[in-house]
């Protein structure tokens, strides 16, 4: 069943899309932050509400300028493909119902595509929140910035700030619904659309202000769920597992930190060294942490003299995610490869 609310008929030239579940909280701070900014692009906001049973219709609904669609519950791939499908616009945004756009994000976003060549253009999250958690995930994705910033080009476009040519996402068919969280879609989405050639741009002056993981047992869970659904994103697109640009490459190898901790351990239980080979691999992982920390430092303290420590605690969540995520990859193989049988 589909609702509309808003005039379907006006004529647009830039649609807003928000995938929404469960968002009654969340949501008015986003389209408040939105409302001021698209009537000068001639552009439209449109909700897609994915099943929520809470009151987010009615919350959708105090914002008469704003076109509502519901949906049974799908997942977010599925809910913003399902805007994409109705959206107006040639350009089409994407940004997430926790997300308070800066009142210059629209226009920031569109700028990339005066450029005909441009498909699609990401922006970048900011935080206000002060806990150390917080800032360590903000000051992770700096990191990240720092390094997409020297690009040309990129393949990553998440969807908190995303924006791409409407007929060339249609003709990718949009996010893969493999995906039933918040996650890896969009990575997954813009791996096939680099594989095609077509040109994606890093936008750092399109800014949404976010609420980051605000303890570190979330952020590892997070850490750990993004590894897990990385792995299907890779599985579709091998190439993009050896460089994309978004990831760091030492952090690749700091993967290998936790079976390297535990060999090691193992190692000197059993051997008894003279140098302990533990030591090696906790200095050689330090020794990896040190650009990012010496960054951090520059910009946060506290965050950077932390960094090492985190960041190890950070790898044995991925690695752990990365490991379920390929038993998961591998039974979803196997089971599509009997049923076409």
């Amino acid at each position: 069943m589909e609702m509309l609310v808003g005039n379907p008929n006006d004529t647009v030239s830039v649609s807003i899309i928000i995938p929404t579940f469960n968002g009654a909280l969340r949501i008015g701070n986003c389209l408040d932050a939105l409302l001021n900014q698209v009537v000068s692009q001639n552009a439209e906001i449109l909700v897609v509400d994915d099943g929520s049973n809470d009151n987010t219709v009615e919350v959708v609904g105090r914002y008469p300028g704003v076109r509502l669609i519901s949906q049974a519950n799908a997942g977010p791939a599925a809910a913003r493909n399902h805007g994409a499908q109705e959206a107006r616009g040639a350009i089409i945004l994407f940004t997430d119902d926790d997300c308070v756009p800066m009142p210059d994000w629209l226009d920031s976003m569109l700028v990339p595509f005066k450029d005909p060549e441009v498909v699609g253009a990401k922006g970048v999250y900011r935080t206000r929140q002060k806990r150390l958690a917080a800032r360590f995930v903000q000051t992770e994705y700096e990191d990240r910035y720092h390094l997409m910033a020297s690009l040309p080009s990129i393949d990553f476009i998440d969807t908190y700030s995303a924006a791409f040519r409407r007929d060339r996402f249609l003709e990718m068919s949009g996010y893969d619904t493999a995906f039933p969280v918040a996650c890896a879609e969009d990575i997954e989405l813009s791996y096939r659309m680099s594989a095609r050639g077509w040109k994606m741009v890093f936008v750092p002056t399109a800014i949404v202000y976010h609420t980051h993981p605000d303890t570190f047992w979330r952020y590892l869970k997070k850490k750990y769920k993004f590894a897990f659904w990385r792995v299907l994103a890779v599985r579709k697109n091998p190439k993009k597992g050896v460089k994309d640009s978004h990831t760091p490459q030492v952090m690749k190898l700091q993967l290998l930190f936790l079976p390297a901790l535990l060999f090691a351990v193992a190692f000197d239980f059993v051997m008894r060294p003279a140098i302990s080979t533990t030591v090696i691999v906790a200095a050689v992982f330090t020794l990896s942490t040190l650009p990012f920390a010496l960054r951090a430092i520059g910009k946060d303290p506290i965050t950077g003299l932390l960094s090492p420590v985190l960041l190890a605690a950070r790898a044995c969540a991925q690695v752990l995610g990365v490991t379920a995520g390929v038993i998961y990859t591998r039974r979803k193989s196997g089971q599509i490869a009997v049923a076409e049988q």
